[in-house]
């Protein structure tokens, strides 16, 4: 299964801060009576880090209501061993320094340039 961070949005009034809040504790789900808010910090979001299989997996964890405004990011973790990886790959892909594409102003071409 892949974690979930699953983020919803609701109106800066305390009517709707607090309209959130009762929904998502009311639902009963466990994923949603452990949501994290920002309400006292002026960020009026929900947060919610789920592991289930999918996005829309996620996204139906969530009262109907919610749905549609939510946004749903998979979240991933690395290692030292992965990012190691991963740098030397970029960078044997990388160009030469000295070579690099521009935009001429005048006939908006590309054009290849070395310095």
């Amino acid at each position: 299964m892949a974690r979930f961070l699953i983020e919803v949005p609701h109106e800066p009034e305390f009517v709707a801060c607090t309209r959130a809040i009762e929904i998502l504790l009311k639902t009963g789900s466990h994923f949603l009576t452990h949501a994290d808010f920002g309400c006292m910090d002026g960020e009026h979001k929900a947060w919610i880090i789920a592991e289930v299989a999918g996005k829309e997996e996620a996204r139906g964890i969530l009262p109907p209501s919610m749905r549609s405004q939510a946004k749903i990011v998979k979240l991933n973790y690395f290692t030292v061993e992965e990012i190691d990886a991963l740098l030397r790959h970029h960078h044997a892909s990388v160009q030469q320094p000295n070579q690099w594409s521009a935009r001429t102003e005048e006939g908006a071409e590309m054009h290849e340039a070395s310095r």
